[in-house]
């Protein structure tokens, strides 16, 4: 360093010593102080603008290289040991634009939680968790549902598109080929996007999840125009499959399982969670505790139950027959005498699981789970990651 200051100051003192002004520029005309040369040593002129740039180049050279000293932004290794551990999808789901910069914002904010980086799963999160010195979360698992029905057999259609095959470009068309405004037109872009092969098309032209592939990135519910497609808790599996907000006549003649709006599923659950609005039922996830009694009662089939198949209760010796399984049984399958161990009936029990919410003793056994097939899903991939 020191050598290369005296470097500089000797330059500049060359250059303040040296009058090459009559070399570069002489003086021509009236006036002038001195006569021009008839020829100009070429030589000597490049020798000495070298020799100018040089000192010039040196001096910004010096000043930059203080600058960039001075003004330097020192990066936390922390933050290169995260972009390791991350799932690198840049799906944008923990809600940073990337995955350099939910490494940085979980390295430096300390409200940040280390478990958002869905694609990575709980190893991703521990890992992170671990390197930033927080703890990490156990969340639920996400996945994407297909809030339609209306495959091409079910639904009709208004022409027929022969554009390119991507929804985003059938979209453009009038709306879509689809009579329902609100359906899933079929043409694939969702599966295109997906970054985990978690999403394909089906033989009726409705997308199909492999939740076994499933990380909930939510690349696909962005790249849906119709919307139809939601990331949910992995929990929540009675939906209200379908998005249209047409009266209940024009729903019947566009799609043969949209919901008309009857209202049955709001007089049938036992928790309140179904609403109609705007002509269309919503299930409340929140108060929605899976019991499946809607479904089988939806005219239209519109309610989709996404347990494949539901455990039937079994009541066990520690029942003391107070009756309140009977009472609260929507489908009347529990009998038996009071004082006396009480009975369910197979052929009637539906797994909703409300008679053993309601047990006192917790006697009844064998009710569903409703998380059963997602915590396998989970175990699959764990699996597939170690």
């Amino acid at each position: 360093m020191h050598e290369l200051q005296r470097l500089v100051l000797d330059v500049v003192r060359l250059i303040h010593g040296l009058d090459i002004s009559n070399l570069l520029l002489p003086y021509v005309g009236v006036g002038g102080g001195i006569e021009a040369h008839e020829h100009v040593d070429l030589v000597h002129t490049l020798k000495y603008t070298l020799i100018f740039l040089v000192g010039v180049s040196a001096i910004f050279g010096f000043g930059l290289a203080l600058t960039a000293q001075k003004f330097a932004v020192k990066i936390d290794p922390r933050v290169e040991k995260v972009k390791e551990v991350l799932a690198h999808a840049h799906c944008g789901a923990c809600g940073y634009a990337g995955c350099d910069q939910y490494a940085e914002a979980v390295v430096n904010n300390p409200e940040v939680s280390p478990s958002l980086c869905t694609p990575g799963g709980a190893l991703c999160a521990e890992a992170v968790a671990f390197i930033t010195g927080k703890k990490a979360e156990i969340k639920e698992p996400i996945f994407a549902r297909i809030m339609c029905q209306g495959n091409w057999d079910k639904s009709s259609k208004k022409f027929r598109y022969e554009g390119v095959q991507d929804c985003r470009a059938a979209v453009l068309a009038g709306g879509g080929d689809k009579s329902c405004l609100y359906g899933c037109l079929g043409y694939g872009t969702c599966a295109r996007v997906c970054p985990f092969d978690a999403l394909s098309m089906a033989e009726d032209h409705l997308p199909f999840v492999d939740i076994t592939k499933c990380t909930g990135c939510r690349k696909c519910e962005a790249a849906c125009p119709k919307k139809v497609i939601e990331v949910l808790p992995a929990s929540k599996q009675v939906l209200v499959a379908c998005h249209s907000k047409d009266k209940g006549v024009d729903t019947r003649k566009n799609c043969e399982v949209g919901c008309i709006a009857c209202g049955i599923c709001v007089k049938v659950c036992p928790f309140d969670a179904p609403k109609v609005e705007r002509n269309l039922s919503r299930i409340d996830i929140n108060k929605c505790r899976v019991c499946g009694l809607c479904v089988p009662r939806c005219p239209t089939k519109a309610i989709e139950d996404f347990i494949p198949k539901r455990s039937k209760a079994e009541v066990t010796d520690k029942c003391i027959g107070c009756q309140i399984c009977m009472k609260v049984c929507p489908v009347n399958a529990a009998t038996g005498e009071k004082k006396k161990k009480h009975h369910i009936d197979h052929s009637r029990c539906i797994g909703c699981g409300i008679c053993t919410a309601k047990c006192p003793v917790q006697a009844i056994e064998g009710t569903f789970n409703a998380t059963d097939v997602f915590c396998l899903a989970a175990a699959k991939k764990q699996n597939a990651a170690s």
